[in-house]
């Protein structure tokens, strides 16, 4: 019986102890699988900070460089395109004298002279701005000069409508034609600045290639100094062939009706 009694003890310490086994096992395995899933965190969280890290870093700097060039371009100033506009000035001033104020003849010259300014003004960008384009696309020129040639362009566009405004002060639909008036003018003075400056290129090419010109007096040509005109003696004309001269020499004779020797025959006999 003491040995059946001290049986059941020893089993449930037995089983105590296994369950022990158990628990420490448990407990062990659960410590290392949370310690693999700590070191796996540990392990994942670099590889995910540094990429974003490293594009917030580009972008920030993106960001912070194309703030500071907009705000470097907007406090840079534009270089003009065109220089002044003194015919513009000139009619301000007259404009603005009130003691004794200019006359309305003076006032019309001066804007016309302006509108003048204006026109060849726009020849020249319509002139440029193909080439400038160009030349940008290319990279030759940089981006000043094209934003200085478009300021130019919306600065003439409101010019022009000014100088329209003033004209139809002066008289009504005069601003119409005021720019045609101007591209005549243009067009005379140019004509005039040829003519004007024909003779010293006459000179001129005479000096480089060694003419002379020959003036006419009474009819004659009075020759410089050492020039003699000696008279050449007229070519005889070549003699023409037998066939042409013949054909030449015998005029065209009127065409005759030959008599037919039957008829005459006939006549003898009739007699």
């Amino acid at each position: 019986m003491g040995l059946g009694q001290e049986c059941p003890a020893s089993i449930d310490i037995d089983h105590a102890r296994g369950k022990c086994d158990i628990a420490t096992q448990s407990g062990h395995d659960s410590s290392l699988l949370s310690t693999k899933r700590q070191h796996n965190h540990i392990v994942t969280m670099p590889s995910v900070v540094v990429p974003v890290l490293y594009l917030f870093t580009v972008f920030g700097g993106l960001y912070a460089f194309s703030s500071w060039y907009k705000k470097r371009a907007a406090t840079k100033q534009v270089e003009p395109y065109f220089a002044s506009h003194p015919d513009r000035d000139i009619y301000v001033t007259l404009l603005g004298k009130t003691n004794p104020p200019a006359h309305d003849a003076l006032l019309k010259s001066a804007l016309v002279r302006r509108a003048m300014a204006d026109v060849q003004r726009v020849l020249k960008v319509r002139e440029d701005k193909p080439a400038l384009q160009n030349l940008l696309q290319k990279g030759s020129v940089g981006d000043d000069l094209w934003n200085s040639l478009l300021a130019a362009e919306k600065e003439l566009e409101a010019e022009i409508l000014e100088v329209v405004a003033e004209a139809n002060t002066f008289a009504e639909g005069w601003g119409s034609v005021i720019f045609q008036t101007a591209n005549e003018m243009i067009a005379n003075e140019k004509m005039f600045s040829v003519m004007q400056h024909m003779g010293e290129a006459r000179l001129e090419k005479e000096a480089k290639f060694g003419l002379r010109r020959i003036q006419i007096v009474d009819g004659k040509p009075v020759l410089p100094p050492g020039v003699s005109l000696s008279p050449s003696a007229p070519s005889t004309p070549s003699k023409p062939t037998n066939g042409t001269a013949s054909a030449a020499a015998t005029p065209a004779a009127s065409p005759q009706t030959p008599a037919t020797p039957g008829k005459g025959k006939k006549a003898k006999k009739r007699n």
